[in-house]
């Protein structure tokens, strides 16, 4: 990893930064024809698939009652740490809740009501890594929503992680698999013989994954398309470099196509920061990980002209995870819309928001901040709004309804308006 100027950077460096498919469109045939055997062979394609791709044969593909036994096998640190993250995403995302309404606009009464999805399916990644924090992610904001029945996959092993497991049963999971990649995303949306098809599947995952609910959207809703882990890191000159550096870090463990990158206006902290990367990453237990992603093309340490250079880059970047270290790191933020999840100040690090601060760690990435937010209980809601108008409110827009009908060539529009006014 090395400094960058920003205005200089080419146009095949900046399509490496600002591009970041990190497989997908390579996966979406392969992710395609999963998800046809799935759909078409069921239980069968679901058990192939783990020995070819996990190396497991699988018995039970649910795995349900194994995850309370978990958690009574889960030593008492660990289960703490379980609870407590559940509990504090469970705050976070009851206060973000939105509630019924109904008001009066003059005659009027109109309102918007929400109620839960009937089944929700949740992927939580496994492979090289247990990820109990996604199932917590995805889970507990779905029972805050009042989600009848979820479910969650996760790959399957001849030892499946305990804290998975657990996790699922102390958020109130109602059925857990051990399913992967993209063959979980497809026994989701069309079901098995074991398992039962579900409204919407949310969660992040891999390529596979991440093509393979691209495949089925449409016959079942999806939270987004996520990617790779990413950063962007903005600071001025009174930042910490090792804390900088330690951010770049802590993202490049996940995946060896993490983007992890900083941005600033100062040289001195820039050079910094690459020196202090470099010290920190053979003091790391996934080093060879960490390397793969902070030497590919979509990470660096870019040095701005100026902060509203660096903040005009943050901006058009839109990372799932941005930290902002800054002397006014609020008057920053003022100026940034697109961001997955926002960091402030040296004592926030992207950690606390991976596991239990309370706001969710699925994040959109790829640039997709600029369009949509990350997972939250909206996602396991659906809308209705509800009308009442009485006599003299429909009088009021009686001709501006019959207008627009005769104009649109919808004459029996115009005309149910007109039979409640034939008495005059």
């Amino acid at each position: 990893m090395n400094v960058r100027r920003l205005p200089d950077l080419s146009t095949d460096e900046r399509a490496a930064l600002f591009d970041r498919d990190a497989g997908v469109a390579d996966a979406r045939d392969a992710a395609r024809d999963i998800v046809e055997r799935v759909r078409t062979e069921g239980d069968v394609a679901v058990r192939e698939f783990a020995e070819e791709f996990d190396g497991v044969s699988v018995g039970n593909i649910e795995v349900t009652d194994e995850a309370e036994r978990a958690y009574d096998r889960l030593d008492d640190d660990l289960r703490d740490a379980i609870e407590a993250a559940a509990d504090n995403i469970e705050a976070f995302h009851a206060r973000s809740a939105p509630e019924d309404w109904r008001a009066d606009f003059d005659g009027r009464e109109l309102g918007r009501r929400y109620r839960p999805l009937e089944r929700v399916g949740v992927y939580a990644p496994g492979g090289t890594a247990a990820y109990p924090s996604s199932v917590l992610m995805g889970v507990v904001p779905a029972k805050v929503a009042g989600v009848e029945h979820i479910a969650v996959c996760t790959p399957p092993a001849d030892d499946l992680p305990d804290a998975t497991l657990a996790a699922a049963h102390v958020a109130g999971a109602d059925a857990v698999y051990q399913i992967g990649g993209a063959q979980a995303v497809a026994a989701l949306a069309y079901g098995t013989e074991t398992v039962n098809a579900v409204d919407k599947v949310v969660g992040p995952g891999n390529a596979f994954v991440t093509a393979a609910k691209a495949a089925v959207r449409g016959d079942v809703e999806i939270d987004f398309l996520a990617g790779p882990s990413e950063v962007c890191v903005l600071a001025d000159g009174t930042a910490d470099p090792e804390l900088v550096a330690a951010e770049l870090v802590t993202q490049a463990e996940h995946d060896p196509n993490a983007s992890c990158v900083a941005v600033t206006d100062d040289a001195d902290l820039a050079e910094a920061v690459v020196d202090a990367v470099a010290a920190q990453v053979p003091q790391r237990e996934r080093e060879d990980t960490i390397r793969e992603a902070l030497d590919n093309d979509a990470s660096g340490v870019l040095l701005a002209r100026s902060m509203p250079e660096a903040v005009l880059f943050t901006e058009e970047y839109g990372a799932e995870h941005l930290a902002i270290m800054a002397d006014d790191d609020e008057a920053l933020l003022d100026r940034i819309d697109s961001a997955g999840s926002v960091f402030l100040g040296e004592f926030s690090p992207v950690a606390a928001g991976d596991y239990a601060s309370g706001p969710n760690h699925v994040l959109p990435t790829g640039g997709a901040a600029r369009r949509v937010g990350g997972l939250s209980v909206d996602h396991f809601l659906r809308s209705t709004t509800v009308q009442r108008l009485d006599e003299d409110a429909l009088g009021d827009l009686r001709d501006t309804i019959t207008t627009l009908a005769e104009a649109e060539g919808l004459e029996a529009h115009a005309a149910s308006v007109e039979r409640r006014f034939d008495g005059e």
